[in-house]
């Protein structure tokens, strides 16, 4: 991580570089993807100002405080460039999640078993792994009126329990419940 400092309208001492650049550090714990770093010091009629630019391989972030001291005006964009970061990271997973549940939707897989040792006869057994999205019995109805399957695997948002729904020929309904 490169991390830039630039000063206007005072002189740029070495405890301020130090704290800035020790302080910018502390991002690398949030994300590690942190290319470069700008930080911008102002000082003008006694307000003391600081810009934070963070860029990253896909996106960029900036923060900016004001406060009559530079230390808790750099404090202060730090702490909200946290917030920004901790925001995108949970953005970030929070797709990722989604799109490992899409891709379990179609997941099944099949198992060779064997059920009698002396015939040496065997059955396949197929899995299928579903993930349950929270629904009213009257909406997974509704669901699985509008969907070819004969069964669907939800979790009733009334009783917080898995239940499946069963049909045979979209006329008389189970609802199985454990």
């Amino acid at each position: 991580m490169q991390i830039t400092i630039t000063a206007r309208h005072f002189e740029l001492t070495k405890a301020i570089r130090d704290y800035v650049e020790t302080s910018c550090l502390k991002l690398k714990k949030y994300f590690d993807h942190i290319i470069t770093v700008h930080a911008t010091l102002a000082l003008e009629n006694s307000r003391n100002l600081c810009e934070l630019s963070l860029h990253a391989a896909k996106f960029s972030l900036q923060s900016q405080a004001e406060e009559m001291d530079m230390y808790l005006s750099i404090d202060n964009a730090i702490d909200k460039m946290e917030g920004q970061i901790k925001k995108l990271k949970d953005r970030i997973t929070d797709h990722q999640k989604r799109a490992l549940k899409e891709q379990f939707d179609d997941f099944s897989r099949a198992t060779d078993f064997q059920v009698d040792a002396v015939d040496r006869k065997r059955k396949t057994l197929k899995t299928k792994r579903v993930v349950t999205e929270p629904l009213t019995v009257s909406e997974a109805l509704e669901k699985l009126e509008g969907s070819q399957d004969e069964y669907l695997i939800f979790k009733n948002i009334e009783t917080d329990s898995i239940n499946v729904l069963v049909t045979k020929d979209h006329e008389v309904y189970k609802l199985l419940e454990p």
